[in-house]
């Protein structure tokens, strides 16, 4: 039966493809030839064509009056990196089945991927009974026992359940509240559900109002965002993958079950090719679909072009950022084989908690100080800007408060003096700020900073790689190693000029190819050439993601004692929580400068141990213009005008109004907005209580 090509589209489950479609009819006339995405595409009546993935390319948005379309339809189109956070709107329609709410819902491994709904009834399960509006958990579909399932849980008495839905359960379910707030692409990608519009909210548009925005000036209501998917397809007689936007008028007809989908070419991606076993390998390939960007190799592999494709193994790489006080930073991925040469620089360390997770046995931390702290114990030393020390080793000391002697962890250090050295104990739960103080003139190999320091680092290129051609990280100030990653790759080299082999990542490079039945002429691999990569934001931030899931967390840093200082106590909103909604303009940077605030002691409970955490962003920030205090013979020597040049700096610095977010602004917004939720429902119940 035939249908629109948007309707077959916005109800296909992507676990069905590929599926192989006839063009029936449409605007078009037969042999008509029409420019889609830089290609040209024929879709001519009874043409046929292979559908083998679609992704959302952008929303329709309209705006929504209770629930509904607005009496003023206009309809504007939002680009996926359309700035702005959203709170999704609970869907009143309810699914039928467990097997619907998997078809038409994203559940995946990440914490957008687990949807919550409940039931207005019980659900009596072998061994344990769900009751009427508890809210259920879906994390992933697996098969249990011959049959598949949902992998579920619910939360009672602040104890997580754990049990299994049948896909064949049925009943009326309906999706919970959901109080996070998201970006779009987020929405698109995990909250719109198959053959489903999505209400969402506007919270925050991240960005002031301009001409160029095609939402009303002030606008903080409702928006029904209607999905328009880009269509990934082969057809018969070309090598290359076209892409088709669903909402083109045309109608199709599904006969996968009866057509012989092997004549089609069967593009695989690199993570399909990096899926076949090491015994295929090496394989002779032809591009469908190269990738973007001037760097080589990427520049070499355009469509059409014969590649050799030798092996796939796992490569380590650093991670890097490029050391600066505003956003955004450049990212890179370095090689272990980078033959240039690097000279250290100095470390910034927020608390006194980074410099103990710093110290090294090979050599004694030298910082200086770049922010004072007034002890509240005689028995602690108060910091003065300027001071320096050398770290020692972490301790437990006793203090006195209240005329009662409490045990604290303490670091014990020397201070610097003119002409002698003084021990004393730092508290751990000190915010203060610290730079290290350089006496290695040294050049290091990349290789030789991972075998003899523990990372993250500080350095700068002093002699650039001379075995490429254009050496991108001579040009970068300074570098902080975060990390070493492990990642996939594949080893290339060019069918008709194997003269060397390139090393390309599976995971971040779009890249489809065709394999060819040719045998391979060369089976050792010549020259290998590994290049520095220059990743996106959102590629840097899925890096650290994947690897932090194969690590154990950092320790949390030791908590301030609670006796020490009355902790402060935030204020219950007198609003409702769609009033907590309403954010100010600049939220962002409030958000931030309240998070790094001497008096807000939660922060004290972050792990500001993790080098792109927002407190250590905004410390890095803050004492960006304070590096030249390093120079010891001028470290006594700062006068009050200096550090009135740098407060200055910084509120000048606060000023700024970001337009660019990234992913640690948004979710240190999730939580605060997610601490003020819970807090206003506390009071509320504890206000009936008192009824």
């Amino acid at each position: 039966m035939a249908c629109t090509l948007e309707k077959f589209i916005h109800s296909l489950d992507p676990r069905a493809l590929p599926r192989v479609l006839q063009i029936q009819s449409g605007i078009y006339f037969q042999g008509s030839i029409y420019e889609m995405f830089g290609n040209e595409c024929c879709l001519s009546t009874g043409e046929v064509i292979k559908v083998i993935g679609f992704k959302i390319n952008k929303l329709i948005a309209s705006i929504c009056e209770n629930n509904e379309v607005s009496r003023f339809p206009a309809k504007v189109e939002l680009p996926l990196n359309f700035p702005g956070l959203y709170k999704v709107v609970a869907d009143k329609t309810p699914y039928v089945s467990i097997e619907e709410i998997t078809r038409k819902v994203s559940i995946g491994p990440t914490r957008f991927g687990h949807p919550c709904f409940y039931s207005p009834e019980d659900i009596k399960l072998s061994n344990f009974t769900i009751k009427n509006g508890e809210q259920i958990t879906f994390n992933s579909v697996e098969e249990v026992n011959g049959m598949m399932a949902v992998n579920c849980g619910v939360v009672r008495n602040n104890q997580s359940h754990s049990f299994t839905l049948p896909l064949s359960q049925e009943g009326k379910f309906y999706e919970c509240e959901d109080d996070q707030i998201y970006t779009l692409k987020e929405i698109a990608e995990w909250k719109i559900p198959k053959c489903r519009n999505r209400i969402v909210k506007l919270s925050n548009t991240l960005h002031m109002w301009d001409s160029s925005n095609p939402l009303p000036e002030n606008f903080d209501g409702c928006l029904i965002l209607t999905p328009v998917y880009e269509v990934q397809a082969v057809m018969k007689f070309r090598k290359d993958i076209v892409h088709i936007l669903s909402d083109l008028d045309v109608e199709v007809k599904d006969i996968t079950d009866c057509y012989d989908i092997s004549s089609f070419l069967q593009p695989l991606s690199l993570e399909d090719v990096f899926e076949r076993t090491s015994k295929e390998f090496p394989m002779v390939a032809e591009i469908m679909e190269g990738p973007s960007g001037s760097q080589k190799p990427f520049n070499l592999l355009h469509t059409g072009k014969e590649i050799i494709i030798y092996k796939k193994y796992q490569a380590t790489r650093v991670l890097a950022s490029e050391i600066r006080s505003d956003s955004p930073k450049r990212h890179f991925l370095i090689p272990l084989s980078y033959k240039g040469k690097f000279k250290r620089r100095p470390r910034e360390f927020p608390t006194a908690y980074d410099l103990e997770i710093a110290r090294s046995e090979k050599e004694q931390l030298h910082v200086v100080a770049t922010k004072a702290f007034d002890s509240p114990h005689k028995e602690l030393f108060s910091l003065s800007v300027g001071d320096q020390f050398l770290v020692q080793q972490c301790q437990t000391s006793e203090v006195l408060y209240e005329g009662r002697k409490k045990v604290v962890d303490v670091l014990a250090c020397e201070q610097i003096l003119s002409d002698t050295y003084k021990k004393v104990l730092l508290p751990m739960y000190m915010e203060g700020g610290f730079v290290e103080v350089i006496h290695d003139k040294k050049q290091y190999q990349l290789s030789e900073i991972c075998k003899e320091f523990r990372l993250p680092f500080n350095a700068k290129v002093s002699v650039r790689d001379l075995s490429v051609e254009e050496d991108v990280l001579a040009a970068v100030p300074g570098l902080h190693f975060e990390e070493e990653i492990t990642d996939s790759y594949l080893l290339i080299g060019s069918g008709s000029n194997p003269v060397e082999s390139w090393e390309i990542p599976v995971y971040r490079l779009n890249m489809s190819v065709h394999l060819l039945s040719k045998d391979v002429q060369t089976v050792v691999p010549p020259a290998t050439k590994a290049i520095v990569e220059e990743i996106s934001e959102e590629q840097y931030y899925m890096v650290r993601r994947y690897e932090n899931q194969t690590l154990h967390p950092p320790p949390r840093p030791p908590k301030k004692p609670t006796t020490l200082a009355p902790k402060p106590v935030f204020a219950v909103p007198k609003h409702g929580v769609s009033d907590v909604l309403q954010v100010p303009e600049n939220f962002c940077v409030d958000t931030i400068k309240k998070l790094c605030s001497n008096q807000a002691a939660d922060v004290s409970e972050l792990q500001v141990s993790c080098q792109n955490d927002l407190v250590h962003c905004e410390n890095k920030k803050d004492m960006a213009g304070k590096t030249t205090l390093v120079d010891t013979s001028v470290i006594k020597g700062v006068t009050n005008k200096e550090l009135g040049n740098c407060e200055a700096e910084k509120e000048k610095e606060e000023e700024h109004n970001y337009d660019y977010v990234d992913e640690n602004i948004i979710e240190n917004i999730r939580k605060v907005f997610q601490d003020a939720t819970v807090r206003n429902k506390h009071a509320v119940s504890e206000g009936r209580r008192d009824i």
